[in-house]
Formats: C-alpha cells, sequence, structure tokens
C-alpha cells in the first residue's frame, strides 16, 4: 500500500486528481490542513470524476497531528530541492510521500528534519517543478512498481483476445 500525503494543498483539481491516482490504485488520500479549499467543493468531486467512493480519505488539522497518528518511519519527502532522485528510494509496503503546497512545497524545517528522506523527479534545470498531481501520480506509480503492483489488475481486456496476424 502506498499512502500519499499533500501538505496544506491549494488547488482542489490537484487534490482531485490525486484522489483518481488513489482511487485507481487503492493508494490512501492524506489531507493535512489547512487546505486551500473545502474537500465538498464541487471542483474537488469534477477532478475526481464518480471516484471518490473509492478513495481512503484521512484528514488531520496540522503536521503534529499526522506525525502522531502516523509517527514517521517509511516517509519519503518529494521536494525540488532534493539531492536525490526519486528512483533512488526503497518505497515499501505502507510507504509514505509527502507533497507540499503548490506555491511553496514542504517546509524548510522538515526538509531538514528528513534530509535523507528527500528526493525529486529529475528535470531540465529551466523548469521550477512538475504540477503537483503529476508528481503525486510518477511517485505513486513508481512505488507501487517496486512493491509489484499488489492488488492491482495486470493486464486489460486485449490480453485475453488471441493475436491475428
Amino acid at each position: 500500500m502506498v499512502n500519499l500525503v499533500l501538505v496544506e494543498p491549494e488547488i482542489p483539481m490537484n487534490t482531485g486528481n490525486v484522489a483518481r491516482t488513489c482511487a485507481a490504485t487503492g493508494s490512501v488520500l492524506h489531507l493535512i490542513r489547512p487546505l486551500g479549499f473545502d474537500i465538498s467543493d464541487r471542483a474537488v468531486k469534477r477532478a475526481g470524476l464518480d471516484y471518490w467512493h473509492l478513495v481512503d480519505l484521512r484528514v488531520y488539522d496540522n503536521l503534529d497531528d499526522f506525525f502522531l497518528k502516523n509517527g514517521d518511519a517509511n516517509i519519503w519527502l518529494a521536494t525540488t530541492k532534493a539531492p536525490r532522485a526519486y528512483c533512488e528510494a526503497e518505497f515499501t509496503d505502507g510507504t509514505y510521500i509527502l507533497l507540499g503546497k503548490e506555491t511553496a512545497g514542504l517546509p524548510e524545517f522538515l526538509r531538514e528534519k528528513y534530509r535523507d528522506r528527500c528526493i525529486r523527479l529529475p528535470m531540465v534545470s529551466e523548469a521550477r517543478s512538475l504540477n503537483l498531481a503529476n508528481s503525486a501520480a510518477v511517485l505513486c506509480y513508481e512505488a507501487l512498481r517496486q512493491q509489484g503492483f499488489p492488488n492491482l489488475k495486470q493486464a486489460g481486456e486485449m490480453s485475453s483476445i488471441a493475436k491475428t496476424d
């Protein structure tokens, strides 16, 4: 299982898209307040389409509340400031991947405290960052790949159709 943790997300469409990734992968979505929107807002639900009933959603008042309830073992922090690439991380069952708010990323004190757990997505130097929802999807699927895609459908309907040449 993968846990995607959005720390103070600001854009409802991004959160909705991350929720859809969680729904499609069986991952848990953790939201840490303050949120830049109401999670019952139509925009968030529209981004998640009809998948919200499939999302295991957990909401926390702040970072202290999150760490009190989940601890800090098995966490990875996604930040453009990280010294190493995400593919160097070892994602195990129950991994928590923390992603910061769209305008500021993760707080500096958190990055410093967990410096050895900070990872980044490689990109050209001219790019500031990748979209939050895209970053979450890349990291989620890498974590799932490393675990062998547990409990996920491994083949589509075309796999049962005989090849004809």
